[in-house]
Order: C-alpha cells, then structure tokens, then sequence
C-alpha cells in the first residue's frame, strides 16, 4: 500500500493541508442545554478541546472535569522555562491530573499552556515546607498523599519497576539543578526515568509526561510494573 508520502513523491503534488479543528455555528434550532455556551453556538467552536466538549461553556466543562479527574497530582519546583510549564499543565489536564501544583517561584507565561490552564486546578505553595504541609492531609478524607519525586539522584529508584502509589503527587524539579535537597526529604521516595543515551538528563516536560503516562497505565489500565 501506497504511503502519503509515496503518492507525494511519485506525482510531485503538494501535501494536503492540516484539517482544522473546531466546528462553525450550530445549524437549526438551538438545542436548551444548559451546558451549552450562547456566543458558541452562534459563533462556532474553535477551540483545543475534546469534542464531546463542543459549545460547552468552560464552567460546564471544568464542571464537568471535577468529576472525572484522576488521584494523582503534579507538582514542579522552582521552574524557570515557561514553555516547559506550559508544557506540564498541558499534559496534566489531557491526563486527568487532580491539581497541578506549583512549589517556589509561582510567575509563568501562560502561553505554553494553549489556554488549557483554564481548565486545570492550580495552587502555589511559598516553600517545600507549605507544600509537605498541604499534602500530609491532601489524600481522600483527610490522609497523607505520597510524595514522589521524579529525579535521576543516587538511591533513585527505576519508575518502570515500582508500583505507584493510587493517591500521591509526583514532584520534578528544574531541569538541570533537578529537586531540591529539601524537597527530596519531603519525598516518601524518589523515582528516576531509565535512559540509554548519552545525555545525563532529558526535558522536564516530557519527564512530566513520562511520569504522568506510567500512574496512568499503573491506575486507570492496570498494568503492574515487572521486577527485572
């Protein structure tokens, strides 16, 4: 079978353009729903969501989302990239993360996010010490959420190999400096991503992600790691 990319080179035409997303304005009669947003249903729907979500209002969809989130948190330290952030708060809401957390310094462009922020609960704690505090009693009625932290430090263990705890929130720190020494004592255990190249570390957005895919195939899939 012919690839796109064959057709192209045997006929020399153009690739097709990107379909766009979205929908145009609602033809017929407005359905009452009251989930439904006004201005986008006479407006059309453009916007970077699921299509179940079309011409929702974002108070229904972030309604919506409170009912569906997942048990686990993310949680970032002292990042100074916007765009990995963006990046971070992007994923965690496509992955269901309960809350997205931001520990230190708490000023970043939004822009990385592609607006999904708005649909992400966030909250900023001052210090390591604020956010241990929160978490001692973040779990479901009232327990301690395991902190994990996600760094390749002596003592780490292989993420692919440990069995993620249901109720926790997993902790990345700066790429390069990585989790701070008082923020790997706050960590109930400290998890590193395998690598086999030659670079000591990889982007911190895409460990993020890394880290948030393995609690989601652990919990939502149930797929147990295995012990070499």
């Amino acid at each position: 079978m012919s690839t796109p990319d064959d057709r192209h080179k045997a006929t020399g035409a153009p690739f097709a353009p990107a379909v766009s997303h979205g929908v145009g304005p609602w033809e017929g009669a407005w359905p009452q729903d009251p989930r439904l947003d006004p201005e986008l249903l006479g407006e059309g729907d453009r916007r970077n969501v699921e299509d179940r979500y079309r011409y929702w209002s974002h108070e229904a969809i972030t309604a919506d989302l409170a009912t569906r989130r997942h048990a686990f948190h993310v949680a970032i330290e002292n990042w100074e990239h916007d765009f990995n952030i963006g990046s971070v708060v992007r994923t965690a809401n496509a992955l269901g993360a309960a809350a997205f957390h931001i520990v230190g310094r708490r000023r970043w462009n939004r822009r990385g996010a592609m607006v999904t922020d708005r649909y992400q609960v966030e909250h900023h704690h001052p210090d390591v010490a604020a956010f241990a505090q929160w978490a001692a009693t973040a779990g479901e009625g009232g327990t301690p959420l395991r902190v994990v932290g996600i760094d390749n430090v002596p003592g780490s263990v292989p993420i692919e190999t440990h069995d993620l705890p249901r109720d926790c929130v997993l902790v990345l720190g700066q790429e390069g400096p990585g989790i701070s020494p008082e923020m790997l004592a706050a960590c109930d255990v400290v998890l590193e991503i395998s690598q086999f190249g030659s670079t000591r570390s990889m982007n911190a957005g895409a460990a993020a992600a890394i880290a948030m895919h393995a609690w989601v195939r652990r919990h939502t899939f149930g797929q147990r790691p295995t012990t070499p």
